[in-house]
């Protein structure tokens, strides 16, 4: 099994900013949890971070081209502008791809409700912080 995890803007910033919503886990450590975490479960696990829209757009088109089994995507901002990411998104399914959030964006700010990509997600996960990549993991296993 081969999964894709995308990291949209900002999310290389955690663990620095807003540490009382991210909490104080850094990037790179969350990143060698789930690399830790696919390796105890035979996954080859790929994970991909940019704060350009267009990469994110292109790395779910690759994962469509390069035959890979499901996609975690934390669009940051993006979850909340993109429809590129929607139609991206739409294009590439059956691929499964579960959205994951750090904080529980239903009990933030009014404008942070809004998930476009949530509409063509087979699942979302939101709210429990880092461990919330290892949940979306699992939850593409059993698909």
């Amino acid at each position: 099994m081969k999964i894709l995890v995308i990291n949209g803007p900002n999310l290389n910033m955690v663990g620095i900013r807003e540490k009382n919503i991210y909490g104080d886990i850094s990037y790179s450590s969350i990143i060698n949890m789930i690399e830790e975490y696919a390796k105890e479960k035979d996954i080859e696990v790929i994970c991909r971070q940019s704060n350009h829209e267009g990469d994110l757009v292109d790395w779910i088109q690759e994962a469509y081209f390069e035959k890979y089994d499901g996609i975690i995507i934390n669009p940051g901002a993006y979850t909340h502008t993109s429809i590129a990411l929607l139609d991206a998104i739409k294009a590439i399914s059956p691929l499964p791809v579960i959205e994951v959030h750090l904080s529980d964006i239903n009990e933030r700010d009014v404008f942070r409700k809004l998930s476009y990509i949530s509409e063509a997600c087979f699942d979302r996960v939101i709210g429990l912080g880092a461990k919330g990549y290892l949940v979306a993991l699992d939850k593409l296993i059993k698909d």
